[in-house]
């Protein structure tokens, strides 16, 4: 079998994840399941083992250092809203966007690299539950294809609604990374907002709301990162625990 860090090999192709979280300073929730995805990605989990074995993950945890640091709750030290500005982010007013968006390029400009996802963590203040936010296409077989990661996210966890999830091109967000980033790439690569309440998720009957915790928030987390063995059709090799032989009469 290939080396563990086979895809990591100078020349090797690449197929690349890029996260990012809390590039508004209040939404504190996305820290917790980008902590999750991470916490999970670093473990000995075997599912964890066969997504480092195939895949990159670019991680940038805070986008808004400066805004966190400060307790402001949507911007930056220099008063920005960050999530606005990916189009054309200054090195000076927006360092980490820029750094960031720099970075995507060179590897969009990559051909040993095929940047496939893009997902920008968020947490909602009136809506319940984790969903994401996609683009909208005029190419139907590529609309139907981005729907394909939320539909399995949904699947893996109990707290995530693809009926909350939805597809814009609503002017005002058209500065936000996902709008931006999915204007930028090819058709192969999907653009995400993902979601998440600040404060509950539903089971079942509508009055049956639970309370999120860090650890319910995280949880989500290690769902996304789970998901992508779905998506990539990676289940076979998982190396699963050898079933106890049944003991004979």
């Amino acid at each position: 079998p290939p080396s563990a860090a086979a895809n990591l090999r100078p020349g090797a192709e690449q197929k690349v994840v890029f996260i990012t979280a809390r590039v508004h300073p209040g939404e504190t929730p996305s820290s917790f399941v980008c902590q999750g995805i991470i916490d999970f990605l670093v473990s000995q989990h075997p599912i964890a083992k066969v997504l480092r074995d195939h895949l990159v993950f670019k991680i940038a945890p805070m986008l808004n250092p400066d805004g966190v640091y400060l307790g402001n709750y949507r911007c930056s030290l220099m008063g920005f809203d960050l999530n606005r500005h990916w189009a054309n982010p200054s090195p000076w007013a927006h360092p980490t966007l820029h750094g960031v968006k720099q970075l995507i390029i060179e590897m969009y400009n990559n051909p040993k690299i095929n940047l496939e996802f893009y997902i920008d963590i968020h947490a909602h203040s009136t809506m319940m539950n984790g969903f994401m936010y996609g683009n909208i296409f005029e190419d139907e077989e590529r609309f139907q294809r981005q729907a394909v990661f939320p539909k399995l996210l949904c699947q893996n966890a109990e707290d995530f609604s693809f009926s909350s999830t939805s597809f814009n091109r609503d002017a005002v967000k058209a500065g936000t990374g996902r709008r931006f980033l999915g204007g930028l790439l090819n058709d192969t690569s999907y653009c995400y907002t993902l979601e998440v309440s600040f404060y509950s998720y539903i089971l079942g009957g509508p009055t049956s709301a639970v309370p999120y915790t860090e650890e319910a928030y995280m949880k989500l987390g290690r769902n996304v990162a789970r998901t992508f063995l779905d998506y990539y059709r990676l289940n076979s090799l998982v190396e699963r625990p050898l079933a106890p032989t049944p003991k004979t009469r």
